[in-house]
């Protein structure tokens, strides 16, 4: 068993930076609506707090998951913290095209067995038999990973 790393996948500074700041000035920009607003009935402003404490948790569930990287062997793409997200033989299919439901900058694997649910915003998502990778990673990187992938498939099918 091999556990020679093939492919990084890093968060993009730029794009990790630009999505932090959106979600932060949202949810800021929400609480300040629910505590100026002069009119406002009491049950929209619990509302709106609410949904700005959401999103500014979601910030900062987005900062951690960002901090880390995705890692490709010969056997599993994983997180930096050794989380196997997917074997490479329970991968079916790869999907990057246009019109693909993918993460931006991303790729989704589609995938023989079902996996547990995870989310690491802006990084992966896991839904069922589907994974998502991307968000705000690099675009090369993203596609890089992609390509080894679909060679490793290719390789698979070869046999």
């Amino acid at each position: 068993m091999s556990d020679n790393v093939l492919a990084y996948l890093y968060p993009s500074p730029a794009r990790r930076i630009f999505g932090l700041s959106t979600l932060i000035a949202l949810g800021g920009f929400i609480a300040w609506v629910a505590l100026t607003a002069a009119e406002m009935p009491l049950g929209w402003r619990l509302f709106l707090l609410a949904m700005a404490l959401l999103i500014l948790l979601l910030s900062e569930k987005m900062r951690r998951a960002t901090r880390g990287h995705l890692e490709l062997t010969r056997t599993e793409l994983r997180d930096d913290a050794g989380r196997a997200l997917a074997r490479v033989d329970n991968i079916a299919s790869i999907d990057r095209g246009v019109f693909a439901f993918k993460p931006s900058s991303g790729f989704r694997l589609r995938l023989s067995q079902p996996i547990p649910r995870a989310w690491a915003p802006g990084l992966y998502w896991c839904f069922g038999r589907s994974l998502g990778i991307g968000g705000v990673t690099a675009g090369n990187e993203g596609k890089y990973m992609a390509e080894v992938i679909a060679a490793m498939l290719a390789e698979r099918a070869s046999k």
